[in-house]
């Protein structure tokens, strides 16, 4: 009996103590795991505001309006409407605001929709979101300084390598800002090419004249393209209620003189702030020799429809020059 049961005491043994372990074994597994840095998680980059507004568009306008050009790397929404005539008189371009679609209620889709009748192809225009205005990445804080230590005592180490990784870290920052590209420059890169594209387009069809209209800061972007670009295929520009970026290098009244074909800067004067911006305009344009530039005071009416009706005479009496209703100078 006693060989048996010396055989049989040690599996007897790791009976009793197996489930004993298992519980523990398993709390330092889930402990683990918990620990564990979590995998990242890759994100899908936002698409930008203006796509999402252009597929809106594309859900609701009909297809024969809708044009997908490109600009270098991008493929934005234009909208076309050709002149109801025989022999139109040319092509004009909407740049609409920052914010604004190519169909914005305020001024952009009126003026799109109305200058087809009156012998104009119309092309509204739909600008990117700007990367100057967007959020901006913090960039990594340099370590904090080591602490003041006594002339009697020896700087720790570790306070040494903070020191060092912190100028590292400032070093490399400043190299990053420099390589960077300037948002500003990156945005009218953006923007001049959806402009060029839509002035290739009309020339496709054989424009006789094309006018640029900016509305809001597409005036501003308008304006600049022109000065900085002097495009030979654009006639005229007209700036409706032109409103400079904040972030913007200089102001709009900085591009007036540099401007060097008739412009109409149509304003609002209902608001001080608005007929000061004016006269600050009105005032850079007489520094240009043989001016072109003209301002056309509006008044703000009560009814909506007849406020947009009142903005595309206007409009159209300056971009149509046998047309009775040209603004006087």
């Amino acid at each position: 009996m006693i060989p048996t049961y010396r055989a049989v005491f040690p599996a007897l043994c790791m009976a009793l103590i197996l489930p004993c372990a298992a519980p523990s074994m398993a709390e330092d597994a889930a402990k683990k795991t918990a620990d564990a840095p979590a995998p990242a998680v890759q994100r899908q980059p936002l698409a930008e505001r203006s796509v999402e507004d252009a597929l809106a568009l594309e859900r609701q306008l009909p297809a024969a309006e809708q044009q997908q050009l490109q600009a270098g790397s991008d493929e934005f929404l234009a909208l076309w409407r050709p002149a109801n005539s025989g022999d139109p008189a040319g092509v004009v371009i909407i740049v609409p605001g920052a914010g604004e679609t190519p169909d914005w209620p305020q001024g952009v889709g009126p003026m799109r929709r109305k200058f087809p009748d009156v012998n104009w192809s119309s092309l509204s225009l739909s600008l990117p979101d700007l990367q100057s205005q967007a959020p901006q990445v913090r960039s990594a804080e340099a370590a904090p300084p080591a602490p003041t230590t006594s002339t009697s005592q020896p700087t720790p180490p570790d306070a040494a390598a903070s020191v060092e990784k912190g100028i590292a870290a400032e070093a490399d920052n400043a190299a990053a800002s420099a390589e960077a590209p300037d948002p500003m420059t990156a945005d009218a890169e953006r923007i001049f090419a959806r402009i060029e594209a839509a002035v290739a387009f009309a020339q496709q069809h054989k424009a006789r004249s094309i006018v640029l209209i900016g509305q809001g800061s597409g005036a501003y972007w308008s304006a600049r393209y022109l000065a900085e670009r002097q495009p030979p295929h654009v006639q005229k520009l007209v700036m409706v209620a032109p409103k400079t970026p904040s972030n913007a290098p200089q102001d709009i009244d900085a591009l007036i003189p540099t401007i060097k074909i008739p412009t109409a800067d149509v304003f609002y004067n209902d608001r001080q702030p608005a007929k000061d911006a004016a006269q600050r305009r009105l005032q850079a344009s007489k520094r240009q020799p043989g001016s072109q530039y003209h301002q056309v005071s509006l008044g703000v009416l009560p009814d909506r429809d007849a406020q947009q009706e009142q903005l595309f005479r206007r409009v159209r009496g300056w971009v149509s020059p046998s047309d009775p209703s040209k603004p006087d100078a």
